[in-house]
């Protein structure tokens, strides 16, 4: 393995594992930022946030998904609190989310999911801020 280098600064990069990275972030840059964004993008509340893969990552050894997505493009997601979360893998398997509902602007147009999001949004957060 050889070392890269910035070409502007030629400071030395760090390698990155493309199997944890999400983009251009890692696992650990990804626990912050769900700490700071909280907003739920489905069911707008204010609580902790998980991190949901749009490709599940049950179908990244799928021949179909390796020859049609990019790692990185199997490897991005969105922010969802932990019902909305439950919610989508509930009402969805994982080949009707990794080809049909695959971004999130499908996910907010889906009549079933804006149901369930519906309620969510009136239940408590659980918060003591």
């Amino acid at each position: 393995m050889t070392d890269s280098f910035d070409s502007q600064s030629g400071a030395k990069l760090k390698p990155t594992n493309s199997y944890s990275a999400v983009g251009n972030i890692s696992p650990a840059q990804r626990v912050s930022r769900a700490a700071q964004l909280r907003i739920c993008p489905l069911c707008r509340r204010n609580v902790d946030l998980t991190f949901h893969h749009l490709i599940p990552k049950k179908m990244h050894r799928r021949r179909y998904f390796r020859k049609t997505y990019t790692r990185k493009q199997m490897a991005e997601g969105i922010y969802l609190c932990r019902l909305c979360h439950t919610g989508v893998h509930d009402l969805f398997d994982e080949m009707s989310l990794a080809k049909q509902l695959n971004t999130p602007a499908l996910l907010q147009a889906n009549a079933l999911l804006a149901k369930h999001c519906e309620w969510v949004s009136r239940q408590r957060t659980g918060l003591k801020r």
